[in-house]
């Protein structure tokens, strides 16, 4: 279960023990092929079920909006947010696939995109993205799984990491494998971060948010700088969805999107193009059909139209950024100051 079920403090999103495991296993995984992977994962499968299911898909705790909460923009009962993470070239090139299919519901979404790995930068996606209403963001460095490795290493990581959000013209992160180190990211020029979720007890680093409402991440004391937005994934992964469960609908999405809708909350989702079957391709173990998406978009529109504010992330992270906050809440998420880091030699 998450390492509590009250809102940790951001630098708490990260238990040490978990952050050990998934350091280990990240260092073996480029030699165990996929089907493997998913094979042992689907192992831990029903223990995982067993423990958490007070707390998984949905965990009550997480709908107590924040302190002084007066609802979203225009009257919307609640915001709903389409992110992707694209990890390979096949991603990639099913990138504008995925784009279309959200524009023919009318909605739009990011795409975080790995600057240094399995496959090269293509900027012409990334312009056509954005000149068709679309985000773009960063997703890790080398999504290697050694991203916070070290507090030195990190400091030499965002550098790069940082040159990326400028050439990109970016304002939003994720990391690799949703691991973290929320006090770290403030090395990072960001406006907001999307590696947490509400509830997720499949992931490396099982520790949630424990909220389904935006949160500031604020400086350590006596550093400048507003801080960051944290933005949770609310909806399950795809991934674990489809490929991991093997679930043949989406009525998990449709039943913890209702109930974010009766809370009020943000309805977050993260969507990997790599394992969406666009083309009718055999049945594979790491691909999924889209007509899956396609009902599931088709079932916000008919259900919630005009109860939603769509926004991208960059756009509910700058409105969440210039609400009034109570005295309370900003020292409540304060981060503490990181350890010195030596000059680079």
């Amino acid at each position: 279960m998450p390492c509590s079920k009250a809102m940790p403090a951001p630098s708490e999103l990260s238990c040490g023990s978990h952050g050990i495991r998934a350091r280990f296993y990240y260092r073996i995984k480029p030699f165990i092929p996929q089907p493997a992977r998913f094979f042992l994962r689907r192992i831990r499968v029903p223990g995982i079920m067993r423990r958490s299911a007070d707390f998984w898909p949905i965990d009550p705790q997480a709908a107590q909006p924040p302190e002084g909460w007066s609802g979203w923009p225009h009257g919307k009962k609640f915001a709903l947010v389409f992110t992707h993470d694209v990890e390979t070239g096949d991603g990639q090139a099913k990138a504008r696939n995925l784009a279309g299919l959200e524009m023919e519901h009318g909605f739009r979404s990011s795409f975080n995109f790995i600057p240094e790995g399995p496959y090269k930068d293509n900027a012409g996606l990334r312009h056509w993205l954005v000149e068709n209403g679309f985000e773009v963001g960063v997703h890790d460095l080398k999504h290697d799984g050694r991203l916070y490795e070290s507090r030195e290493a990190f400091g030499w990581k965002a550098e790069s990491i940082n040159r990326y959000l400028r050439k990109w013209n970016a304002v939003g992160f994720r990391s690799g494998f949703m691991l973290r180190r929320l006090d770290w990211l403030h090395d990072l020029d960001l406006l907001y971060d999307s590696s947490t979720f509400d509830t997720d007890p499949f992931e490396p680093q099982p520790d949630g948010s424990g909220t389904i409402f935006p949160f500031h991440v604020r400086p350590p004391a006596g550093v400048g700088g507003p801080g960051y937005v944290e933005l949770s994934y609310s909806l399950p992964q795809d991934s674990t969805l489809f490929l991991l469960l093997r679930e043949k609908t989406a009525a998990i999405w449709e039943r913890k999107l209702e109930w974010i809708v009766r809370h009020g909350g943000l309805a977050l989702v993260n969507i990997h193009p790599d394992y969406v079957d666009f083309f009718g391709t055999r049945e594979s173990a790491s691909l999924y059909p889209v007509s899956l998406l396609r009902d599931f978009l088709g079932h916000v529109r008919s259900e919630y139209e005009g109860q939603y504010w769509n926004p991208l992330p960059r756009e509910l992270a700058t409105w969440f950024r210039g609400r009034p906050e109570p005295s309370s809440i900003l020292r409540e998420t304060h981060s503490p100051p990181p350890p010195p880091r030596p000059s680079k030699p």
